[in-house]
């Protein structure tokens, strides 16, 4: 499984990002990407409410029993692992992190779900890397920008890089030509006006004119 949702990653370069989307919303939500082109899914964990976690494992089932293969689904802001194995027992494809922790990269190898921890520095890519990071987020990357990016990559070409914090159609692309595989994409796919508003054929186009922007990329 682990290889394939790598695979997928590198193919569709983009995943959607859902922060603080209900239970309820999450299946239109991923049927109206899943519309537009998006393969890659994640929902995060709202680490101020612990609470929540089993009711976003609990989405994260509900979407897989829906798409089975024909969409992957992760975890987000997993820090633990014990956050990790809630999310496997779930369901989940796939972990992403905002830090690096050797600990929850390992074990979420060991449970053969994909691993794309967050990173800033060249040295804390290559410590996500030597843990045995699949792919590495780069994050925040509008903040660093592109540049930073293509002084990043020259050393390090061998790790694959998501571009990650503030992406959108508009500079998603400078970000796949600066060097990075794929870019995660949250609050421009995953419109909370539009998700309020039940306008899913809206958050069908964004997604649309996204794959459009990286597919030329």
């Amino acid at each position: 499984m682990r290889e394939n949702v790598v695979q997928a990653a590198l193919r569709h370069k983009v995943i959607a990002i859902a922060r603080g989307v209900a239970p309820e919303q999450s299946l239109p939500l991923a049927r109206a990407l899943y519309a537009g082109g998006i393969r890659l899914l994640e929902l995060t964990f709202a680490q101020k409410e612990p609470e929540s976690f089993r009711q976003t494992a609990a989405s994260i089932a509900r979407l897989r029993q829906e798409f089975g293969e024909e969409m992957f689904m992760g975890a987000g802001t997993v820090l633990t692992v014990e956050q990790a194995e809630l999310a496997h027992e779930a369901g989940a494809q796939f972990i992403v992190s905002p830090d690096v922790n050797a600990d929850v990269i390992r074990r979420t190898v060991e449970l053969d779900m994909a691993s794309f921890p967050g990173a800033m520095t060249p040295t804390e890519v290559m410590t996500a890397h030597r843990a045995g990071a699949d792919l590495v987020k780069l994050f925040p990357v509008a903040r660093l920008g592109a540049a930073y990016v293509k002084d990043l990559v020259a050393p390090i070409s061998h790790v694959p890089l998501l571009a990650v914090g503030g992406v959108n159609v508009d500079n998603a692309a400078e970000f796949l030509k600066a060097g990075c595989v794929g870019v995660g994409v949250g609050g421009q796919l995953v419109n909370k006006e539009k998700i309020a508003a039940g306008d899913w054929a809206g958050i069908t186009e964004t997604a649309r004119r996204m794959m459009a922007v990286v597919e030329q990329g």
